[in-house]
């Protein structure tokens, strides 16, 4: 199969959250063929293929599962896009993954590359495959370094951001909405902590020479139980994005600075982010393989989990950003090969000397 072709057999096997077993399998089957069996090994709806053989050790890391489909079809192609579920978010880095490890000059290079497909990424933290992965197969913690190939526009995106969720209450009390004096509306009271959130800047932090940007975003509102009833308490979802400089114990105490006005704030988890793998040889040659402009993470992902663990990590992939999620996904088929040859660069090239 071409990349092309590998990737439409990705997007036309839907695996939304929860739903990701059927294609799994198919990945295991197809790997199947170039692997023996005991370097596939299955987590739950993940997979793991390849192993470790004393060479340096260096993991290649992608989500199967989707979001939930917004109506799209099967993959179709049309002008020099593929459109589908998943094209950019992260099936194209999952085709890649695919062709890399099925090449005979990656598992015969001076590498051990290991493939980590893993599922449920795009559900709670809590739930996300990766982790049980990292922990019931402990030796993949001894990676020297692994690339995410979540999309990232085909930039070498370092680093990434932590999140923070909280519900943030302002209280009021009810009454009849013909004579509001009577209570206290629960939503407007909120109205000038809302406004003041609407005008805030971003807040720039550099980080290793990059610049991650700390905001805050109202996600969701709950208020009111009928049109003519001043509602009583009004909760908003606040979520904080927090560069990787800053700790979890500091990220909770700007949450609370910043939703101070409020009557209650219940913060539901921190997540910290991933720090820039500065002075790590393999970045400095991923950097040569790719040409790619270098670029902060801007968001959060996995790359923070695996650096938890010890590894360091880093997002390249050829989907595009604002693709993810989209109702029209899709993904330039002119990303995909380039991917596949910087990074088959990177794992092939033989160390210098020393």
């Amino acid at each position: 199969m071409t990349l092309v072709d590998t990737l439409a057999w990705l997007v036309d096997i839907p695996s939304p959250t929860g739903r990701e077993g059927r294609l799994c399998e198919a990945l295991s089957a197809r790997l199947g063929s170039t692997y023996p069996r005991e370097r596939l090994r299955r987590i739950g709806k993940s997979l793991v293929v390849g192993a470790g053989t004393g060479r340096p050790l260096i993991l290649l890391v992608g989500h199967i599962d989707t979001v939930p489909s917004q109506g799209q079809g099967p993959a179709r192609v049309d002008g020099g896009r593929m459109f589908g579920l998943g094209t950019s978010d992260m099936k194209s880095g999952v085709a890649v993954m695919v062709h890399l490890l099925e090449e005979e000059a990656v598992r015969e290079g001076p590498l051990d590359v290991v493939g980590v497909f893993y599922d449920a990424e795009e559900g709670p933290y809590a739930e996300n495959g990766l982790e049980p992965v990292l922990q019931e197969m402990s030796w993949l913690r001894e990676a020297e370094f692994a690339v995410v190939l979540e999309p990232s526009d085909l930039e070498l995106q370092l680093g990434c951001q932590g999140t923070a969720n909280a519900t943030v209450r302002f209280e009021g009390r009810a009454a009849h909405s013909a004579r509001p004096w009577l209570g206290e509306n629960a939503i407007t009271k909120a109205g000038a902590w809302l406004a003041d959130l609407h005008e805030r800047q971003p807040e720039e932090h550099v980080v290793a020479g990059l610049s991650f940007y700390e905001v805050f975003s109202v996600t969701q509102a709950t208020a009111g139980i009928a049109r003519n009833v001043i509602p009583g308490s009004f909760d908003l979802h606040l979520n904080y994005r927090f560069p990787p400089d800053v700790t979890p114990d500091a990220a909770r105490e700007r949450l609370s600075e910043i939703a101070a006005p409020a009557d209650a704030v219940e913060i539901h988890e921190i997540v910290p982010g991933a720090p820039v793998p500065e002075g790590n040889p393999y970045l400095d040659r991923l950097i040569r393989a790719t040409g790619a402009l270098i670029t902060p993470k801007q968001a959060w992902t996995d790359v923070a989990r695996l650096a938890r663990y010890g590894i360091p990590a880093v997002n390249y992939g050829p989907g595009e950003v604002a693709q993810a999620h989209q109702a029209a996904e899709s993904v330039p088929i002119a990303n995909l090969d380039p991917a596949y040859q910087a990074l088959l660069g990177f794992l092939t090239e033989t160390p210098a000397p020393g």
